[in-house]
């Protein structure tokens, strides 16, 4: 396609056009000059293409249903990821479908928004990088993706209308890094922008979003959509570098641009980028279609091992797990017989087959199987309850599957609560009564209260595990898998202690992002508070040793790269994989920083008694902040610690090493600075150091002598505190006044400038 040529040919008209759908799934054609439509679909866990024609429009073909972003995030496996990513390729390849819509990596600031289960994780550096092996994996197979949503889609609660007051330093260092690091490291076709306004603008029209950061900072040369009705002006989105407006809009904003082109409002430039991204997707989408194969059984067996990796064993006391085929065994709970393996909404797909794992148990053992409860309402069934309660009581080990039914969480509204079914909190209450042995398999997109957590030995968290979940439980419940799922999210003890709980979500459309940078582990490791269980924690049924730690040097640069490698050991008797996450501490920060942050993780596989090397390559980002007085990352110089760990609160390797740099933050001195603030620079010591001297020695005549250590603390605090004015109280010259004063800090002002 030559796009400069057609450009060029095209009306005013038929630009106008092209930035908006034909229908809700297709862009435009303009058959007089070729110009084809193509095809963008739902996924991201599946693809949810409607059926053309069908008598119900939201009918949809069969299709293989993943593991959710939510589960998916468990594996901390980046080639998973890609394998998933590759799979949906080639769904969509032999759909004639151009664009899967996804993935999202918007952060989990609450555990209650309704969509959690489609977006990865509370931490945006794992956010970024699993994100962006899923994009590679998909765009592999010639099949663009749209990445979403841009940005800090963090609540379902009116969402298309909620006005997100977030700070820019929190702004860069969670909601936006997520999206920064997927862009530059995967370069998705598409980028979704989402409903919401964030400091008081719409994100389809927002230019410092989708033009200043997403373009102009991150180099994105691809297309920008809306999310489907997202649009609130159209010109201004044109002017701003909305592209591509989603789903049609009947003419009518098509007319707008062109009225405002004819007016002078909008410029034909301004159009014609718009106009040109349009042309360029919809060219290496033709040019990247090909003859595919979708073998839905393969699939299938990828989604059950995926599902496996995905499971986190987050307990097993007495090694309740893994079970004996041997045992008198009870499966109880309907999710065992018609698992809860999606989310709901856009994403939902319709399965071509779903395994159980009441189905999946009869290939291993017999087991004795009970309904136990029910999920069109959340009331007890006391038939079902004590055909359970009798069938536990038969029975060597008890398995209930629980969780979270589809009326709790749904895309389209958020949780009030993080509570259970009651009916299957008495379930268990009633079944511990005549059973000790109990493992619990829980199905749910995010995090839930656990009241029964020291009543049961087993828990395995699969989360919405895709349709072959019930396979993928049965090959962890049995030993045939070894788990290796490690959580991306922390499970709070209670809903009341998550960072956002008082301001979420929000009040009418006025959402304050108060909690800032310390959202998920960042806040309960701030706090040093007691967690269910913390960010990146999981069970193994073998044992890991982490030994040798190494760094390349104790001092460097921000400018160069510190190497990082540890040796891991499998010291059990069972092959298994471990997820080996390191986290950067800054021992000491002139800004609030959160203990740690996660900045590496690999995923090493491990037979009994080997040993790997695990190499960490950390940039300057691993160290920075966001600094808003420059508009860019820095590093302040001086001690920061390498932390290897199992999980967030379980690190097992640690070392020092000095960062150095030449960056320097603009400082300008004026009376009210401090005298600590004028001595902490060379500069302010060289000019003002006699003085200081002086008034200090003044601060403390005046507390008298023979000062008391205590005493003399305070003064020091008060003098290091005091605003450089007060220095002329402390001065007896007539000489020394405010003029003078000024003077002088006009002369440190001017040196730190040069």
């Amino acid at each position: 396609m030559n796009i400069k040529k057609i450009l060029d040919e095209l009306t005013l008209e038929e630009k106008a056009s092209l930035c908006s759908g034909a229908d809700f799934w297709h862009t435009k054609a303009v058959e007089r000059l070729d110009i084809p439509q193509i095809m963008v679909s739902d996924g991201p866990h599946g693809l949810r293409k409607n059926i053309d024609l069908a008598e119900n429009p939201n009918q949809a073909i069969k299709a293989v249903c993943f593991p959710t972003a939510s589960a998916l995030a468990c594996s901390f496996d980046r080639t998973a990821l890609k394998a998933v990513g590759k799979a949906l390729g080639e769904e969509c390849q032999a759909e004639d479908v151009s664009v899967i819509l996804g993935p999202g990596c918007n952060i989990k600031r609450s555990p209650i928004c309704g969509r959690n289960f489609e977006y990865f994780s509370e931490d945006p550096y794992l956010a970024a990088e699993l994100a962006g092996a899923h994009i590679k994996g998909v765009q592999s197979k010639g099949v663009g993706t749209s990445l979403k949503h841009f940005a800090a889609n963090n609540q379902e609660t009116r969402r298309l209308t909620v006005d997100e007051k977030i700070d820019e330093r929190t702004l860069r260092e969670i909601y936006l890094a997520a999206f920064e690091g997927a862009v530059k490291n995967a370069k998705p076709w598409t980028i979704m922008c989402s409903y919401n306004r964030i400091n008081g603008f719409h994100s389809s029209q927002n230019k410092w979003l989708l033009t200043d950061v997403l373009r102009d900072e991150w180099g994105y040369e691809g297309l920008v959509m809306s999310d489907w009705g997202a649009v609130d002006d159209r010109v201004e989105g044109v002017k701003a570098g909305l592209d591509l407006e989603m789903p049609a809009s009947f003419g009518k904003n098509d007319k707008l641009i062109v009225e405002a082109v004819n007016n002078g409002e909008l410029s034909m430039e301004e159009l014609d980028k718009c106009v040109q991204r349009v042309l360029e997707l919809v060219d290496k989408a033709e040019e990247s279609k090909t003859e595919a194969k979708w073998d839905m059984e393969a699939q299938h067996e990828l989604a059950r091992n995926i599902s496996a990796q995905c499971s986190v064993l987050l307990k097993n006391e007495d090694n309740i797990l893994p079970l004996d085929k041997n045992e008198k065994i009870a499966f109880i709970g309907l999710f065992a017989q018609k698992p809860r393996y999606q989310g709901g909404g856009s994403s939902h797909i319709n399965s071509f087959k779903v395994t159980s794992a009441l189905e999946a148990v009869k290939d291993i053992c017999e087991v004795e199987y009970e309904q136990g409860y029910i999920t069109d309402e959340d009331r007890t069934d006391e038939e079902l309850l004590e055909k359970a309660v009798q069938c536990a009581k038969r029975n060597d080990k008890v398995v209930i599957f629980a969780g979270l039914p589809d009326a709790f969480e749904s895309e389209g509204y958020d949780r009030t609560h993080m509570r259970m079914p009651d009916c299957q909190l008495r379930l268990i209450e009633e079944i511990k009564k005549v059973n000790d042995n109990i493992v619990v398999v829980l199905h749910n997109g995010s995090p839930v209260e656990m009241p029964f957590i020291n009543d049961i030995k087993g828990l395995l968290e699969v989360y919405l595990g895709g349709q072959a979940v019930g396979a993928a439980a049965c090959d962890i419940l049995f030993g045939k898998v070894n788990p290796s799922g490690k959580l991306a999210e922390t499970f709070p003890l209670k809903l009341s202690d998550n960072p956002s709980y008082l301001n979420f979500p929000g009040v009418g459309d006025d959402v304050q992002y108060r909690e800032g940078i310390f959202v998920g582990y960042r806040y309960y490791d701030k706090k040093d508070m007691q967690v269910l269980f913390p960010f990146g924690y999981g069970l193994s049924y073998t044992s890991f040793e982490y030994s040798n730690l190494t760094l390349s040097s104790d001092e460097i640069r921000d400018t160069k790269t510190l190497t990082v490698s540890c040796d891991i050991t499998n010291t059990g008797d069972r092959e298994g994989m471990e997820i080996v996450q390191l986290y950067v501490r800054d021992k000491e920060s002139s800004v609030p920083r959160p203990v740690k942050e996660l900045k590496g993780f690999e995923k090493v596989s491990l037979k009994p008694g080997e040993t790997r090397r695990v190499v960490f390559n950390l940039d300057k980002r691993a160290f920075a902040y966001y600094e808003t007085a420059i508009s860019d990352w820095f590093v302040e110089y001086g001690e920061f610690e390498i932390l290897i760990g199992a999980s967030s609160r379980d690190i097992r390797l640690s070392k020092p090493v000095y960062v150095n740099t030449d960056a320097k933050l603009p400082v300008q001195f004026d009376l009210n600075s401090t005298v600590g603030d004028m001595m902490s620079c060379d500069e302010g010591k060289a000019v003002f150091g006699e003085y200081i001297d002086k008034f200090c020695e003044g601060m403390l005549q005046s507390n008298g002598d023979g000062l008391g250590e205590a005493s003399r603390e305070m003064a020091v605090s008060m003098f290091r505190d005091t605003p450089l004015r007060g220095m002329i109280c402390y001065d007896e010259r007539p000489e020394f006044d405010r003029t003078k004063l000024a003077e002088m800090i006009d002369t440190v002002n001017n040196m730190l400038e040069s």
